[in-house]
């Protein structure tokens, strides 16, 4: 029997917490570039926490950092900031009910009456992936029209639309910046070590939650038309992994491979 421990309980201790979007974001950039965070990352584990916070769901997250050699991290915000969950040795992504019970209450009944309004909009496909407190669609090349989204908008839930290529259904008020506050209280990491980073505008709700934050270089359009001006925000020249170094080094976070 395999004993699950967590990878690193002690991420409140860290003197810098990197929370990350993925697609685009940490896993976005050159080759080289990845390789030079994610080796900086892994050089200083004792000082850099990681929190991974994506619309992609957990499994997805064990298997790409098994796979790609992906720096793991302690904790991970996924389905779009309706999932809460720690990262326990050898790699289990494992949610924390406590942390989620706000998330499970608001969404409670909710799925079985949004999908009968959803399954009647033209050029929206359900996406073949586990759901939990949400539900997500692929939007078809030829598009569709937001305005049949006003009845599912009606049952008190939020609908995101990012990248022109996705739709999110989620518990109203929940999204990914509301989401890493709870963590971030739950763990007692002060805001001012953290810096959030991201590339489209289902990224909005965390680059705008009043910590340090940054919006790669390459970044979907409309989320660059809806960040406000602030001396938080970084809009990065990099892109994906350049551009959190960058971001590092422009808010003075931690020392990084371009700054020693």
């Amino acid at each position: 029997m395999t004993i699950q421990v967590p990878i690193n309980p002690d991420i409140r201790d860290k003197s810098f917490v990197l929370a990350t979007d993925l697609d685009g974001t940490f896993l976005g950039g050159s080759a080289g570039a990845r390789e030079i965070l994610y080796d900086w990352i892994e050089d200083n584990r004792d000082t850099v926490g990681l929190v991974f916070v994506t619309g992609r769901h957990p499994e997805f997250i064990h298997e790409h950092c098994d796979t790609f050699g992906i720096p793991m991290p302690e904790y991970v915000i996924a389905d779009v900031g309706t999932t809460i969950a720690q990262v326990h040795s050898p790699g289990m992504v494992l949610p924390v009910p406590e942390l989620e019970a706000p998330i499970a209450q608001a969404w409670d009944g909710k799925a079985d009456k949004v999908r009968p309004l959803m399954d009647r909009i033209d050029g929206l496909t359900l996406q073949d992936t586990p759901f939990r407190h949400r539900l997500s669609y692929n939007i078809s090349p030829e598009g569709f029209d937001t305005s049949a989204l006003d009845s599912v908008i009606a049952l008190d839930v939020d609908v995101l639309v990012s990248d022109n290529r996705f739709v999110d259904v989620l518990p109203r008020g929940i999204s990914k910046g509301p989401t890493l506050h709870r963590l971030l209280k739950a763990l007692g990491i002060k805001p001012e070590r953290v810096l959030t980073a991201g590339d489209t505008l289902n990224d909005i709700s965390m680059l705008t939650a009043d910590l340090f934050a940054v919006a790669v270089g390459g970044s979907e359009q409309a989320l660059y038309d809806n960040l406000p001006e602030s001396p938080k925000i970084h809009r990065a020249r990099g892109e994906g992994a350049a551009g959190i170094l960058e971001a590092i080094e422009k808010f003075n976070l931690h020392p990084t491979p371009r700054s020693s």
